[in-house]
């Protein structure tokens, strides 16, 4: 990165954006900080991200809090089996002009307005209204009876999904899923962080919390994101990384072979380099550096690879696999 003088202020503003950001987070949030740290991440690198876990982990909790601590609009989709397309992208209603009586079509604008978007329990409603979120995901756009409507940035998605629950569900087919940066799995607090948890839920008067970020402040942020310098060699291990997770490839290892059906595509490489430079600037580095591909390779790879009945039936997860494919690229 450019040291500018322009660069080096966003950088310290950052800084302190991130001090405060943990501090506000931290009072209805307990735990949780490799979540919050990957959410910052997938903000700063204009990615979506996909939460998973179990009811009672505050999946929607985590998020309403992102919103809260950001000067952004936030929205929420509660997704069910009825929900429609035209319920999440709006809809033409006819207007009648009471003075004239004059009637002329009108765009209602719908929930993905917004500029932080919550979809919950995304898996719960059909195909062909989880598609109404691939073009706006996407394109950042929305197109509606022939004419197109530009999102607001930053515009981010975060997706809540219950691993337990299948019935009634539909799963996300992989075009969705490769829209989304993270798929980050919510694991169960630790005994001490849920005596803290009960402890103030069930004694305190909920907390408002303060606005650390602006919007202008965010999209400074990601515009930094895009100018800090790589290495070539960094590059190489991402690309090398998701290339090995295609069973078809010739230097993937025989157990990709055998136990996968389906890799990762360019853009996961996309996300671990863009992913690696905001970690970077958020721990307060120049460059981003190998470890931090691996750090972030599960959350980048893991609804990217797809394994096969062989995996299944000796019982390998795909964190399983994908751990296995960092230890082969350690040696």
């Amino acid at each position: 990165m450019t040291e500018t003088t322009q660069d080096l202020a966003i950088l310290e503003k950052l800084k302190d954006s991130q001090n405060r950001f943990f501090n506000e987070i931290g009072k209805v949030v307990i735990g949780q900080r490799e979540i919050l740290d990957h959410m910052l991440i997938a903000l700063l690198s204009r990615g979506h991200t996909l939460l998973v876990g179990v009811p009672g982990l505050a999946k929607t909790l985590l998020i309403k809090s992102l919103a809260d601590v950001l000067d952004l609009s936030f929205k929420r989709i509660q997704f069910t089996p009825d929900l429609m397309p035209s319920d999440i992208t709006g809809t033409e209603l006819i207007d009648i002009d009471p003075n004239t009586n004059q009637r002329s079509f009108r765009f209602y604008k719908g929930p993905i307005f917004g500029n932080i978007i919550l979809a919950d329990e995304i898996n719960r409603t059909p195909p062909k209204t989880q598609a109404a979120l691939l073009e706006a995901m996407q394109e950042h756009k929305v197109t509606a009876a022939g004419h197109t409507y530009g999102l607001e940035e930053p515009f981010f998605v975060m997706a809540t999904q219950n691993p337990i629950e299948q019935e009634g569900t539909y799963p996300l087919p992989e075009a969705q899923l490769d829209r989304f940066m993270f798929n980050l799995k919510i694991d169960y607090p630790t005994t001490g962080e849920e005596i803290e948890i009960v402890q103030s839920t069930t004694a305190s008067v909920p907390l408002e919390l303060g606005k650390v970020m602006s919007i202008r402040e965010i999209l400074s942020y990601q515009d930094l994101v895009l100018r800090v310098p790589i290495a070539e060699n960094v590059i190489e291990f991402a690309v090398n990384l998701v290339s090995a997770t295609r069973s078809k490839n010739e230097f993937s290892p025989d157990f990709i072979r055998q136990w996968v059906d389906w890799g990762a595509g360019p853009r996961a490489s996309q996300y671990l380099v863009l992913g690696a430079k905001a970690k970077a600037l958020l721990d307060g580095r120049p460059t981003p550096d190998i470890s931090d591909i691996r750090e972030l390779a599960l959350p980048v790879l893991r609804h990217r690879v797809l394994p096969n009945f062989n995996a299944e039936a000796e019982g390998m997860k795909v964190d399983d696999i994908l751990n296995q494919l960092l230890d082969h690229f350690a040696e």
